[in-house]
């Protein structure tokens, strides 16, 4: 029951999605972020390297299984998958820095003034 718009082969497309584009292209889209955040670049770099990711995603979807290369569907799912996880690593990684840096932003002070 997958859209016919996004997976050529029917049955096992849905597979070859979740393979190539959020395991494969997810991971690196993932390190990308991560390494965006701990040079201290900002986020909208994640967003523009997504770019590139998806177009490789799309490359091995074509090169592998023979799905089709020139889709703007299947490129812009592929470019949110990217861009997703992208953000997901940045964020997780910068949240850690600046826990780490600023521990007395969150800290709870022990002299209460009444």
């Amino acid at each position: 029951m997958t859209p016919a718009f996004l997976f050529d082969d029917g049955g096992k497309g849905l597979f070859v999605f979740l393979g190539i584009s959020v395991i494969l292209g997810g991971l690196a889209a993932f390190s990308t972020g991560r390494a965006l955040a701990r040079n201290w670049r900002p986020l909208w770099l994640a967003f523009a390297y997504g770019l590139p990711l998806a177009a490789a995603m799309r490359f091995l979807h074509y090169a592998l299984f023979e799905e089709r290369l020139l889709s703007a569907q299947a490129y812009a799912l592929d470019f949110l998958v990217a861009a997703s996880f992208a953000w997901l690593g940045f964020k997780l990684t910068r949240g850690s820095q600046m826990k780490k840096q600023y521990r007395w932003i969150g800290a709870k002070h022990a002299c209460k003034q009444d």
